[in-house]
């Protein structure tokens, strides 16, 4: 019997075998297209998630670059610039990486963990009625039979998982019609800064923007072709036949008022050319149904604006990996999985709620207008921008941990060692990490974890005096002076995260 196997071997679906696979858990992941798609999807990582990756010692690799991780010095909200120069604890990342190439990259650092990535096999049917979960498999010799101790669904917004174990799927759709295609424009229209200058029309800037009668989305992440797109509001057209290039130029005169030029991309591709009828946003109502768990698309669905997708979704990985890890090794309980749907749903949320905001932001109409003029002069206010900021990169959530410090039930900063030792850098193996700053009473404390968690002494000058760090890298506990009462309280917080005991 499998321990695990994920259904979808997207972005989530890899990361999870890779976390479960550091736990010591080898899992099993299915797919049925017959290898990694080429399609164009997301175009890079936005927010607290590429801290994470940086955390496994995956940024450099993954991004090309030598250094960590820096924060960005901007972004945006609904096409509205943020600027974030000179904020303190920045907590916007980015990193700029094509959909297919991150899968290829995930793929390979799951099989050299020794992970079985089964192309071309379909899971058709489940029942998870039992102590197990009992998988129907397809594939191009037949089908098969197996069976797994938890099916993990990472298999989008369309989840055969979900649907399967009965799990609802709430939500709204809005009434939008999104265009999006790979195009060729003329250099003449092309400006240094990304932008462009469409004759009869004037400026459409590198992003997002909004019109009068709709949304021009303008990206040239690459030479040869620049990613365009439109967005309009009001009841949705038929979509029983594809999108063409014709259709995207029809609606870029209806929101422009003229005619953009713009040609079909050469070589092979493929190339972006899809229509979104209706923007649905949706919540599982619940994440977790027994032995049969759901991340990413399949527990929620939104707006890609403002690109919080990879981030939200590959942050549940990275909370709910170590935690089956943990179930199936013995060393918690099996309510510890209950902490994914308590700490996992609220983010969901939030992301929820600002994509749909977003998206009325850019609704056409004079009162719209107006309200975006207000909220510009709002986000110079640097307490808004900081908000803004810790909103749109998923770090303005706490995990209830069961300990009051203010580093609590965040993200671990990040911080360097008198050493010079970075604390991500002591994550890369995905096991929780006590690290001592005290002198080594509270490494004493946890004498009885370390077949467990990494104990680490050390020295930071102005810092906390110890930190338990969770393997997704959230503070568990955490003190600014080791003190009588702490003893207790890091002994109860170990227990809590680390045991099998009973979970409170």
């Amino acid at each position: 019997m499998n321990q695990v196997v994920i259904s979808g071997a997207g972005p989530n679906g890899l990361m999870l075998a890779c976390e479960l696979a550091l736990a010591g858990v080898t899992p099993v992941v299915l797919d049925a297209l017959p290898g990694p798609s080429d399609e164009p999807k997301a175009n890079g990582l936005v927010g607290q998630v590429v801290r994470l990756l940086d955390m496994r010692g995956l940024y450099t690799r993954f991004s090309g670059l030598a250094n960590p991780p820096q924060p960005a010095a901007g972004w945006i909200f609904s096409g509205m610039a943020l600027d974030f120069a000179g904020m303190d604890d920045n907590p916007m990342y980015a990193m700029a990486i094509s959909q297919p190439k991150l899968v290829r990259f995930l793929d390979e650092r799951a099989r050299e963990l020794g992970v079985e990535v089964r192309w071309g096999h379909e899971l058709t049917g489940l029942d998870a009625s039992g102590d197990d979960v009992r998988l129907t498999i397809a594939n191009e010799s037949g089908v098969y039979t197996e069976t797994a101790s938890y099916l993990v669904g990472a298999d989008g917004g369309r989840s055969f998982v979900r649907k399967s174990v009965g799990i609802d799927f709430p939500g709204a759709t809005s009434p939008t019609v999104a265009r999006l295609a790979h195009v060729v424009v003329p250099d003449e229209y092309r400006r240094a800064d990304g932008g462009l200058d469409v004759p009869g029309f004037g400026r459409v800037s590198f992003g997002h923007n909004r019109f009068d009668r709709g949304m021009v989305i303008y990206a040239p992440f690459e030479a040869d072709r620049s990613l365009l797109g439109t967005m309009e509001y009001g009841a949705s057209t038929g979509d029983e036949e594809p999108m063409s290039l014709d259709e995207l130029r029809d609606s870029l005169t209806r929101v422009l008022g003229t005619e953009l030029r713009v040609d079909e991309p050469q070589g092979p591709g493929p190339h972006a050319l899809r229509r979104i009828n209706g923007q649905n946003t949706r919540q599982a109502e619940r994440y977790r149904s027994g032995r049969v768990l759901l991340v990413g698309d399949a527990a929620h669905v939104h707006s890609a604006m403002g690109g919080p997708g990879l981030n939200l979704g590959m942050q549940d990985v990275f909370n709910v990996g170590w935690k089956i890890a943990a179930v199936i090794n013995g060393t918690a309980p099996d309510a510890l999985l209950d902490t994914y749907q308590t700490e996992r749903y609220p983010v969901g949320e939030r992301v929820m709620m600002h994509s749909m905001s977003q998206i009325a932001l850019m609704a056409p109409g004079p009162e719209i207008a107006e309200l975006r003029k207000l909220f510009t002069e709002l986000l110079t206010i640097p307490q808004v921008t900081a908000q803004m900021a810790a909103l749109l990169a998923g770090s303005d959530v706490r995990y209830d941990v069961g300990d009051d410090h203010p580093l609590s039930g965040y993200l671990v900063p990040d911080l360097t060692l008198d050493d010079g030792r970075r604390v991500a850098s002591l994550l890369h193996t995905a096991r929780p990490v006590l690290l001592d700053l005290c002198g080594g009473a509270a490494a004493n404390v946890a004498r009885e974890y370390t077949d467990r968690v990494d104990v680490i002494e050390a020295q930071l000058t102005n810092g906390p005096a110890a930190l338990l760090i969770r393997p997704d890298g959230y503070v568990a506990w955490a003190t600014d002076e080791f003190e009588q009462t702490d003893t207790g309280n890091l002994r109860s917080a170990l227990t809590r995260w680390f045991s099998s005991r009973a979970w409170p």
